[in-house]
């Protein structure tokens, strides 16, 4: 029972060991952009001090390991690699980056997460002798680096056979790049992206992502830019690796069964993992697999095809809570595409996921399809975007409405929210409060992008989001903003509760135009829209408008497409409840997140009352009264209301 303070209220439950796990780990976040060089912890050297303190350096030596850089695709090659190889008999381990849920799922045995036991465990026998040896020349190691020497002691520890590494960023000065003898190196597919810490250029990207390669150390990469491919191959010759080229998987030597992971550009990321496995094999010495040239070994097949679970990627989730005559009547297709060429590859994506089978132009269909065909309903496409401000909308929203376009596929509206992430109950009928003061000046500059687009005017300055943004800025009596195609939403869930407010009560007859108008004198949802667009102030306000949509017709299906950069918006079947997530570690019994650009903020709900943590206390309100605990501040909220100081 939470005893009650002197105002009757009820304290929070005292942390749990796991809390407690994660209030330390919150506490190696710095506060700088990963850009800044000023801090002490960025000298890759230290990387060596701490595996001497941890007594890591011969346990390293020992590990036969698979080391993976690029820019997209890293994460799929390293999750089949794992799964060839466990499904090839051997005890493996793999370090992924980032998490979506919980950070135990960076860490996984076996093709599981790490058990929270086993994760207490190793976390404070590394964090205790790390602190206890730290001092102003070797300080604390920052958030990523303390998680890669977890990885590094947990896959000791545990004995496995073969150790996944996917690096997180760049490559050369990445913590996992710490391993001087890997047994195989691989580089996945390279595009733009992190260019302010890696360069503006391929060549100088792809000369990050070799920083990887290891003297005589076999090498492997998928087809990549003419300018990329060259810097690969000079690297590789300054420091006499073999690099091989490794064409995508033939879908026919899958004897018919689809890969584990949805999406065409999969089988790219697969022929690299078979390449990876493979040498791995032959240079471990089990020769019992033999080279393949026209077909896989059993093996091989069952890793490439057993169930994958990457959530937020190329993920199809069915709306459980709309309460129509079926859930199928609104559809989200979830991806995190934030770079031009990974946009390309989820509108294709999500162009073939809503086409009806045969259709694809694809003679092996590899998509996996949601089953939407229903007599008498129309299908409607619906975009739900965001993207941070240092990515340029017009080098992303074209890729998207072109791709989309050539298969057939148009969005009825786009709508657009700002990525300041809430807690909100997907189930819930009522809406967590909007700030008044929100921000959505870089939201109406992407409507304008997509407006211009839809209207054929891809170029000159009105088209600049930057002019956009000056625009409005000045306007402090916007709250939302819609134009003829587009929307943007105060929140995730204000736009995705505007669809389903829409199928509610939208007839066979009514028209976008007729929803948007009634819509706009809604207080609760506070939406203002016209026939393809709609502006919405927060996330919650766009889930009400999505499922009232929803709701309203009686003729129509919805297939919601969100491609979010900085959150990722899932049901969740055991709390039933929308994850808004971005590098997200939470408690085992966590059930709503909360992030900020400042920092990370996790929310652990009970019945009444949650804890909320911070990393950046520098962004909490200086008269909140709460316990500092590792540079961190813990205070208890209502759940119907967080109070937040920094919105």
């Amino acid at each position: 029972m939470a005893e009650s303070g002197g105002d009757g209220s009820s304290s929070p439950p005292p942390a749990t060991p796991y809390e407690k796990a994660l209030d330390a780990l919150s506490s190696l976040i710095t506060k700088r952009s990963r850009a800044d060089k000023s801090n002490k912890g960025d000298r890759f050297d230290l990387l060596f001090d701490y595996l001497k303190i941890l007594e890591l350096e011969e346990p390293i030596e020992r590990m036969k390991i698979i080391h993976v850089a690029g820019t997209k695709g890293k994460g799929s090659t390293c999750t089949f690699t794992e799964s060839i190889l466990r499904h090839c008999g051997f005890r493996t381990g793999l370090f992924t980056s980032p998490h979506l849920i919980d950070v135990r799922e960076r860490f996984r045995l076996d093709g599981l997460d790490i058990s929270e036991e086993k994760f207490l465990a190793y976390f404070w026998w590394c964090f205790e002798r790390l602190k206890e040896k730290s001092t102003d020349d070797i300080p604390m190691p920052t958030y990523f680096r303390f998680l890669a020497l977890l990885a590094f002691k947990i896959f000791a520890a545990e004995q496995v056979d073969v150790a996944i590494l996917e690096v997180g960023l760049g490559g050369k000065f990445d913590a996992t790049n710490v391993v001087q003898a890997p047994v195989v190196c691989g580089i996945s597919s390279l595009g733009y992206d992190h260019m302010e810490i890696l360069g503006n250029t391929l060549g100088a990207i792809a000369g990050e992502k070799a920083g990887i390669f290891k003297s005589r150390v076999p090498a492997l990469t998928v087809p990549q830019p003419d300018e990329a491919m060259r810097v690969l191959e000079e690297k590789a010759s300054q420091l006499d690796v073999p690099l091989q080229l490794v064409q995508p998987l033939d879908p026919n030597m899958l004897t018919g069964i689809k890969l584990g992971l949805a999406g065409e550009h999969q089988y790219v990321n697969a022929g690299l993992a078979i390449a990876l496995s493979s040498t791995w094999l032959q240079r471990t010495g089990h020769l019992e697999y033999p080279e393949h040239t026209t077909s896989l070994p059993e093996q091989f097949i069952k890793g490439l095809t057993a169930t994958v679970s990457l959530q937020g990627r190329a993920q199809i989730v069915p709306d459980r809570f709309i309460n129509s005559e079926s859930p199928e009547d609104l559809v989200f297709y979830l991806d995190g595409a934030h770079s031009p060429e990974s946009m390309e590859i989820c509108a294709r994506w999500f162009s073939l996921s809503v086409q009806p089978p045969g259709t694809s132009g694809s003679s092996h269909d590899p998509v996996q399809r949601h089953p939407v065909e229903k007599v008498g309903k129309n299908l409607e496409q619906i975009l739900l975007f965001n993207c941070m401000s240092v990515r340029d909308p017009q080098l992303l929203l074209p890729n998207l409405m072109k791709t989309c376009a050539s298969h057939g596929v148009y969005f009825k509206k786009a709508l657009f929210v700002p990525n300041t992430s809430v807690y909100y109950k997907v189930g819930s009928h009522s809406l967590p409060p909007t700030d008044s003061q929100v921000d959505l000046s870089w939201q109406f500059a992407l409507q304008k992008v997509w407006e211009n687009l839809m209207q054929g005017n891809k170029g000159g300055t009105d088209n600049s989001a930057a002019t956009v943004c000056e625009e409005l800025t000045d306007d402090k009596e916007i709250a939302v903003k819609s134009c003829e195609n587009s929307a943007v939403f105060p929140s995730l869930p204000s736009a995705i509760q505007w669809l389903r407010d829409t199928v509610r009560q939208r007839g066979a007859d009514n028209s976008a135009a007729t929803v948007c108008e009634e819509l706009t004198d809604d207080k609760d949802i506070a939406v203002k829209s016209c026939e393809n667009s709609a502006v919405f102030p927060s996330l919650p306000s766009a889930i009400q408008w999505l499922r009232d949509t929803v709701r309203q017709s009686k003729s129509v299906r919805f297939q919601f497409h969100t491609t979010v950069h900085n959150f990722i918006l899932m049901s969740y079947k055991r709390y039933q409840c929308v994850k808004l997530v971005v590098n997200v570690m939470r408690a085992a019994d966590f059930q709503h997140y909360r992030t900020r650009p400042l920092g990370l903020r996790c929310y652990t709900f009970f019945d009444t009352r949650c804890k909320e943590g911070s990393s950046t206390p520098k962004a909490r309100p200086t008269d909140i009264v709460g316990e500092h605990e590792h540079g961190r501040i813990t205070v208890g909220v209502e759940q119907k209301r967080v109070q937040d100081g920094n919105r």
